[in-house]
């Protein structure tokens, strides 16, 4: 990987951390609704104005059934769900969730018949989620099953957003694809988050953490991400899943003394490890024929 690939990747892997801390500050006055909704309207006033200068808009008419599907499991309904969830569970803990994205993702792969699963990819999904019962079950009382269940829904959200993108949105810009997404969201949001919006002015650390998470970890983490994928194509860009939830659990521990437990020291790793073996695509197989030279065989 270039210099500016790494200096990408690293930046990436902090601000895709930081939103899980953002919205737990930010929860504590505003309800969830408005929270979405301040969000998305920020990152689209942000990106819509430059994808329509960049001619990324007009061509995502005809696709509008297969973005707004992308919108909704992506965006709408899991930044709801995350939302919401925080409220009970720690920023470190949902962000050490959302670290079984790439597990949900292989196994998705697999059920569409995509990708085939060896035994290593097996057990590497095994110990991802033998991580992730270790996260739920040692720290569960610091949450409820309904939290942890819609953590579920945002990690499902998250795994199925790249299956859309890749299989009906991949020939069109991407951040045409996300300016639109954003506002789509900002439009179903609108009602629900004004009437839900505080009578009284928030603290300025509730305002500064919408601002990130509008600014910050939503219009710029885009922008940057975009840089990652045409610097290290779209497979290794997607490694910095790997670097966000220790980014999240840092930033939780310091900024809001939230606990480090043996939950989340086991799970965490287990995750990780889990993560990167069952992402991994099954090694080239070496096969000898007679009286010929050795020949590579890999996956189809």
């Amino acid at each position: 990987m270039s210099r500016r690939g790494w200096v990408l990747f690293i930046t990436m892997g902090v601000i895709w951390g930081v939103p899980y801390l953002m919205i737990k500050v930010a929860v504590s006055e505003i309800e969830p609704a408005t929270l979405v909704l301040a969000r998305t309207l920020i990152g689209a006033a942000l990106l819509a104005p430059l994808a329509a200068a960049r001619g990324q808009l007009r061509s995502l008419l005809p696709h509008w059934r297969p973005l707004l599907a992308f919108a909704a499991v992506e965006m709408a309904v899991p930044w709801f769900l995350l939302t919401n969830a925080e409220r009970r569970l720690t920023s470190s803990l949902t962000g050490l969730l959302i670290a079984a994205v790439p597990l949900v993702g292989a196994v998705l792969g697999w059920a569409s018949g995509g990708e085939r699963l060896g035994p290593r990819r097996i057990f590497g999904l095994l110990v991802g989620f033998a991580g992730v019962a270790a996260l739920v079950g040692l720290d569960l009382g610091r949450g409820d099953l309904l939290a942890v269940a819609q953590m579920a829904g945002v990690v499902l959200g998250y795994a199925l957003g790249p299956f859309i993108i890749s299989r009906y949105l991949a020939d069109l810009p991407g951040l045409g694809v996300v300016a639109a997404s954003l506002a789509a969201t900002g439009l179903v949001y609108l009602a629900p988050g004004i009437a839900q919006m505080p009578t009284h002015m928030p603290r300025a650390t509730v305002i500064g953490a919408v601002l990130v998470l509008g600014i910050l970890c939503t219009a710029v983490a885009f922008l940057f991400f975009f840089a990652l994928i045409d610097e290290v194509g779209p497979v290794r860009s997607t490694v910095i899943t790997y670097v966000n939830p220790a980014v999240a659990v840092v930033l939780g521990v310091v900024f809001v003394h939230e606990p480090m437990t043996v939950g989340i020291a086991a799970g965490f790793v287990l995750v990780l490890l889990g993560s990167v073996l069952a992402t991994q695509r099954t090694p080239a197989r070496t096969v000898v024929e007679p009286e010929r030279a050795p020949a590579v065989v890999g996956e189809r």
